[in-house]
């Protein structure tokens, strides 16, 4: 961050961290901070840790800081597991079957009924302490694992959700990114593949491409207008074997690859937020379908400990997509019942579907370089241990080893009269190995 060009100042986080639970210590600090500036300041949360917390101060920062209206505690509610494992039932938002367990018995018994193995998640991750070894999300293989997981409830500090294990493939991760302002009104808004992700199949997105898909778009859109959600969201689905996409994760903040939703002429929902916030007329969206974003340390890692890079066929980029909705339509192309029929079609320019945006991480995180490092040695080893198993005690290959010797074919002979090759002799003249 501190070598970004578009970094002008920086100013210290609260001492000893920020508690959502007790976000005093933030509100002084934002104070301190808005004096300095000396005027009010777009306040954008970009974890979800923040946008609980700063949910929760912002009517004592109105007239510091232009922060999105949220209704009360809604950032808390959509990050809180449970809480979304209920907004998705009540408007029919497709969602893995999730149970919440009362007991260690009934944990077990969720886990044989959804089949195992199943994805455990504690509903208020932020609240886990650490130093305790819990994670986020685990996947659970025994009922007696579940059994064990939900006796941890009270060092966990939340509730323990069992849901169903959606397995991961080809064309099932996808996410969708969206700016809103009041009311849910889209400023800005999009679906994306994940194509790479590190770790392989659970982890971020190391390569992803804008790809509009309407049943993603359609559940996206329609949460945030029926939530009254202003403000940067980002959402997973995933595709289950049906080919039902269902909501996973609901983050109240930007997306990681955010900048992979930039327009033809730059706008991200960053941006978006901005001009709207500071009452400023945001543009309509024009193009950016088919932009591919890859972290380029996560994508290589990823490609070497998982599959190859994904080569797009030709008809992802020519395929009819859903126009978007423009900033002064509420909803225009988007947020209809399953029976309408979608509106006016876009074809992305050849020019837009082959942009990249590229990203590197390493300087923040090292550990992605290192493990990339690490793979590439490993590998380059495997192929070592591999060949030397065809060497013998001597020290000459043997197994794999191709003699090619001069050829001894003249001119003018026919195959019978050309002359025999010699029998290769115990030094071989050139090694060639596969």
């Amino acid at each position: 961050m501190a070598r970004s060009r578009y970094l002008r100042a920086v100013h210290p986080g609260p001492a000893g961290g920020l508690d959502p639970e007790a976000p005093e210590t933030l509100l002084e600090c934002l104070v301190g901070v808005s004096e300095r500036i000396g005027r009010p300041a777009v306040l954008v949360a970009m974890d979800d840790l923040s946008a609980i917390a700063v949910a929760r101060i912002a009517p004592m920062l109105d007239g510091r800081f232009r922060i999105p209206h949220q209704p009360d505690g809604l950032p808390a509610r959509v990050a809180d597991k449970a809480e979304l494992s209920r907004l998705c039932a009540r408007w029919d938002v497709p969602h893995p079957e999730t149970v919440i367990p009362a007991s260690g018995a009934e944990a077990a018994d969720a886990a044989w009924r959804l089949g195992l193995p199943v994805v455990a998640k504690w509903s208020r991750p932020w609240l886990l302490p650490a130093g305790t070894g819990l994670r986020s999300t685990t996947l659970v293989h025994t009922a007696a694992e579940a059994r064990r997981l939900y006796e941890s409830t009270e060092a966990a500090g939340s509730r323990l959700l069992l849901q169903r294990f959606l397995p991961a493939g080809t064309d099932t991760d996808w996410f969708f990114h969206g700016a809103f302002g009041r009311g849910g009104h889209p400023l800005l808004a999009g679906s994306g593949r994940k194509e790479l992700s590190w770790p392989v199949r659970t982890g971020l997105t190391a390569v992803g491409r804008w790809l509009p898909d309407p049943a993603v778009e359609e559940a996206g859109l329609r949460l945030a207008r029926r939530l009254g959600y202003q403000g940067i969201l980002d959402l997973d689905f995933r595709r289950d074997e049906k080919g039902c996409f269902r909501l996973v994760d609901f983050n109240p903040r930007p997306g990681a690859q955010f900048r992979l939703f930039t327009d033809a002429g730059g706008l991200d929902v960053v941006q978006a937020m901005y001009l709207d916030l500071t009452g400023q007329r945001v543009p309509e969206p024009a193009g950016g379908p088919g932009r591919v974003f890859v972290a380029e340390n996560y994508a290589l890692l990823a490609a070497v400990r998982g599959r190859r890079l994904p080569r797009r066929s030709p008809a992802e980029g020519r395929a009819s997509v859903p126009a978007p909705a423009r900033a002064g339509e509420a909803g225009a192309g988007h947020g209809r019942t399953g029976g309408e029929r979608p509106g006016p079609v876009r074809v992305a320019p050849r020019a837009e579907r082959g942009r990249v945006e590229a990203a590197w991480f390493a300087a923040d995180d090292p550990m992605p370089f290192l493990a990339m490092l690490a793979a590439f040695l490993g590998r380059g080893a495997g192929k070592g241990v591999r060949a030397l198993r065809g060497v013998p005690a001597h020290g000459r290959r043997t197994a794999r080893a191709v003699v090619r010797a001069p050829r001894q074919r003249a001119r003018g002979l026919t195959p019978s009269q050309t002359p025999a090759t010699p029998a290769a002799s115990a030094e071989p003249d050139e090694l060639v190995t596969r």
